[in-house]
This record gives structure tokens, C-alpha cells and sequence, in this order.
């Protein structure tokens, strides 16, 4: 993946009045965003806000109205959105004769793993594993990863295309304090110095606080939106969440708490 010092600005994914009905029941009404390339931002809610739906609906695995739009600001075009994606959970039947190397391999191309064993291809798969220090697991089954080892090789996978946006749908499920650290820190250092975007469906509202640029509240639609204080201060933040859901520092946009940066 090609590094860039800071991330260039200059791309958006803009979301106009996105809608899903599934039957008679409206799941998400009139969504309105507008993230740009180098911001983390966070999609948080209560359970059944309609957050995994609104990940669908960007990768285009649900039917949805309104539009999805990818702009380059630089000349005005429009280009083809790369999206990387990581889901909730992935399901691995024990004993699959499968490793890290051969499940990014596959992703790579559609020709047979056996005919993608070059020594060109094994050190791009190693690039996007050391991003995330999953390097030492290029040659285990997939089978026997631990949670947090499948989380790295799964966000590996996710930017080996190198993506304009980010899509990481609630990837700390069960994971320990220690690995959740690491993630966010490490998604932070990810959004620092490379080109995308990223939202992130989390529940966790104390990592939020510390490390999101954006806060997307939402509720079947966008209650708030804003930085950390602008919606964790706020009177629908309060309505969904309750008066001692968080209780923590929140920071204003432009520093960190908890962090290296400030």
C-alpha cells in the first residue's frame, strides 16, 4: 500500500438522503454524511439503531434510495469508490487447510491460490500484515487464529487494495482491553498517514471520546453529528444513552486524550 505522509484532503464520500425499507419497516430515513479522506469517524447507537444496516447499504448489499457519491475536489470527477470492509465476525470451520496467506491471496485475484505463490505477491500480503505486526501470521491456518490475531489479518486484507474508505462494522467484538487498545491506536495511526477514510460502528464510547474525529449519532436516522464534545454533550446523546452512560473527558476536534498526539 502506497504511504503518504499526511492524507491529501481532497476526497470525499458524500451519502444524500439514503433510505432502506425493509418491507413495511423503515430501518434507516433521510441519512445525510459527509466524511472526508484522513477523519475516523464513529457511528454509534443503541442496538437496533440501524448501524450494520447503513454499512450494507454503502457496500451496496441491500437496496437503498438516495446516493452514494465519491468526489475528488482536486478536478471534480467522479471515480470508482475502493472500499475495504470488516465485518462483525467471520465464521472459519475448524480444521480448514486454509492460511493467512492463501485467504489474501484469493482476495488478491481470481486465479487458484496455487497459481498465486509468487515471491512479488507473498511481500505485498507481508506489507499490509506488518501495518497491523500480523507478519509472523502469513503462514498459519486461518482455523487457529485467535480473535484478535483474525481482526489484524482481516483489517490487513481490508487495505490491501488500498481503499478510499474504511468500513469497520463493531471488529473488536471480544477482544481484550489490551488488543482494543491496540486497534484504536492503531486505525488512529492508519487514518494519519494514509489515504482514506474510515467509519466505524462501536460501542465502545470511551475509545470513541479518546480517538474519533466525527461522531454520528444514530437512531433509524442521524440524530447528531459533530465532534466528540459537540454530540456526547448533547441533549440526543443524552436521550438515547441516559444521564450516566458516559461519564469520562471528551475532547474537542483538533486533540486526543489518552494519546501520543494532542
Amino acid at each position: 500500500m502506497r504511504k503518504i505522509i499526511e492524507p491529501c484532503g481532497l476526497h470525499c464520500i458524500k451519502v444524500n438522503h439514503l433510505s432502506v425499507t425493509v418491507g413495511e419497516q423503515e430501518i434507516l430515513k433521510d441519512i445525510n454524511l459527509h466524511i472526508h479522506c484522513g477523519s475516523l469517524n464513529a457511528v454509534i447507537g443503541k442496538n437496533g439503531a440501524g448501524k450494520s444496516t447503513l454499512i450494507r447499504a454503502i457496500l451496496g448489499d441491500i437496496p437503498h434510495s438516495g446516493r452514494i457519491e465519491f468526489k475528488d475536489r482536486e478536478n471534480g470527477s467522479l471515480q470508482r469508490l475502493r472500499i475495504g470492509y470488516v465485518p462483525q465476525s467471520l465464521n472459519i470451520e475448524k480444521h480448514t487447510p486454509v492460511s493467512v496467506y492463501d485467504m489474501l491471496a484469493c482476495y488478491q485475484g481470481r486465479f487458484p491460490v496455487f497459481l498465486k505463490k509468487t515471491r512479488r505477491m507473498r511481500e505485498k500480503i507481508l506489507e499490509g500484515l506488518r501495518i497491523f505486526a500480523a507478519e509472523g501470521l502469513i503462514d498459519k491456518q486461518v482455523c487457529n487464529l485467535s480473535g484478535g490475531e483474525l481482526q489484524r489479518v482481516l483489517l490487513s486484507m481490508a487495505i490491501l487494495d488500498e481503499p478510499n474508505l474504511l468500513l469497520l462494522d463493531e471488529p473488536v467484538s471480544g477482544i481484550d482491553k489490551n488488543g482494543m487498545e491496540l486497534f484504536y491506536q492503531t486505525i488512529y495511526d492508519l487514518k494519519e498517514h494514509y489515504d482514506l477514510a474510515v467509519i466505524l460502528i462501536s460501542h465502545d464510547l470511551e475509545y470513541v471520546a479518546r480517538f474519533a474525529d466525527k461522531v454520528i449519532l444514530l437512531n433509524g436516522r442521524v440524530q447528531k453529528q459533530g465532534n466528540v464534545r459537540e454530540v456526547y454533550k448533547s441533549q440526543e446523546f443524552l436521550d438515547v444513552f441516559g444521564m450516566k452512560t458516559y461519564s469520562g473527558n471528551v475532547r474537542d476536534s483538533g486533540g486526543r486524550r489518552g494519546g501520543k498526539r494532542e
